[in-house]
């Protein structure tokens, strides 16, 4: 794929607006599930939006978007082809070959596991960002030389290496803008990060794993737990009274009882 060096035209992406009130309380929420070390780190939906500012190599970009849009593993992204996105009709998605079924080479899975998932594209400012970019770029060939049998190469030639120098180069380009981010920016992290937007508006657990291609609930459920914490600080228990009135409280109740056993 031919690569530019800056996204053409102007953004077309949906406003969503996020209110301040809720970030903060998405933000003291993260900070009180990285009190455990088990569970997933993450970025929000406008750390993600502020870090993609700090991208603007179009096939970088994309790349990066991809990651956050479908929760794909960085080596299951970089293989995408082009006849994975499906980006025309009423319901955009790409299919993804696991990576442990890419491991175990060609033939059937086992039974009861799929070698591929489908996941929706359903930002359309993701789609028509994926729409400019191949209607602006050659699709690259690969042509046996035995055979002559011609095959279409992944998207994208970068490695995990290079995907996190692009990372860490827009890391320091928004400190440098005073935007900073409380948690390690790798590839992995835009997993977590889609799992916990899904979470954040009520996707199911089963739709969850699926989208994931995790084969048992246990992996998903690591997510769940964080809303678990939010949750209980949302009920806003008490533990405590006035200490006097619970005095009087217990005295009355001490003084009822030993009237009705005179009775």
């Amino acid at each position: 794929m031919t690569e530019l060096t800056t996204r053409p035209g102007p953004e077309r992406r949906p406003m969503l607006m996020v209110r301040p009130e809720d970030h903060r309380r998405a933000l003291a929420l993260r900070q009180m599930a990285m009190a455990y070390a088990d569970l997933p780190r993450y970025l929000l939906l406008p750390e993600v939006s502020a870090l993609l500012h700090y991208l603007p190599d179009w096939s970088q970009h994309a790349l990066v978007s991809t990651l956050w849009n479908t929760g794909g593993r960085i080596n299951e992204v970089l293989a995408l082809k082009r006849r994975d996105f499906r980006l025309n009709g009423d319901y955009p998605h790409v299919v993804i070959r696991t990576a442990k079924q890419r491991r175990a080479g060609t033939g059937r899975p086992a039974k009861g596991k799929s070698a591929n998932r489908v996941v929706p594209l359903s930002d359309p400012g993701f789609v028509d960002e994926l729409r400019r970019l191949f209607a602006s770029t050659r699709e690259r060939i690969e042509t046996d030389a035995q055979t002559g049998e011609r095959r279409p190469l992944p998207i994208w030639t970068a490695t995990d290496r290079t995907v996190r120098n692009w990372l860490t180069r827009a890391v320091d380009e928004a400190r440098r803008d005073g935007v900073t981010f409380s948690v390690p920016v790798t590839p992995h992290v835009f997993r977590h990060s889609y799992a916990m937007h899904h979470c954040y508006q009520h996707t199911p657990l089963k739709v969850l794993q699926a989208l994931l291609g995790h084969e048992k609930a246990e992996s998903t459920e690591v997510y769940t737990r964080v809303f678990a914490l939010d949750i209980a600080a949302s009920q806003q228990i008490t533990f405590s009274m006035p200490e006097s009135q619970a005095v009087s409280l217990l005295k009355e109740t001490h003084i009822s009882g030993a009237f009705l056993t005179q009775k």
